[in-house]
């Protein structure tokens, strides 16, 4: 047991994110191009969530460098799913704002990745599946705590 307490935070870690990286490989490959990275969908999802939201508060919220965020709206812009527009307190600052286009792809990669997720689900025995809602608490516990250790270090 003790041998399990000391794998088990990286086995958690890899498996978290053999998980996300599976999923966004499979709908990568189901949805109409133009492709799209795994940074632009998040911007975009944080757009839809956000609306106005600025490119420094989105480089925080993303944990990414504000020039990244700058480099991923440009390429978004020009792919007609975000809207770039003045921020009427300070014209030099940025607000963005989803498209249509930005919804429209972001609902379809929403019910593309609920069906893979209740297909795979679906698949597993009771035990299996009673025991991910099980730990569904403990695991936004943990994305609350890494959000939080994030922002206050």
């Amino acid at each position: 047991m003790d041998r399990d307490r000391e794998t088990f935070p990286e086995e958690l870690a890899d498996t978290l994110v053999g998980v996300q990286r599976l999923i966004r490989r499979r709908l990568r490959g189901e949805m109409p191009d133009p492709p799209l990275r795994g940074a632009e969908v998040e911007l975009l999802r944080l757009v839809a969530n956000r609306p106005g939201i600025g490119i420094s508060d989105a480089a925080r919220e993303l944990f990414l460098a504000g020039n990244s965020v700058s480099t991923l709206v440009n390429r978004l812009v020009r792919q007609g799913y975000l809207l770039r527009g003045t921020d009427p307190a300070d014209r030099r600052a940025a607000r963005l704002l989803p498209t249509r286009a930005a919804e429209a792809r972001l609902g379809e990669w929403q019910r593309r990745r609920a069906a893979l997720v209740r297909r795979q689900v679906a698949g597993l025995d009771e035990a299996d599946r009673e025991a991910l809602g099980a730990a569904l608490p403990a695991l936004r516990r943990l994305a609350a705590g890494l959000r939080e250790e994030e922002r206050d270090p």
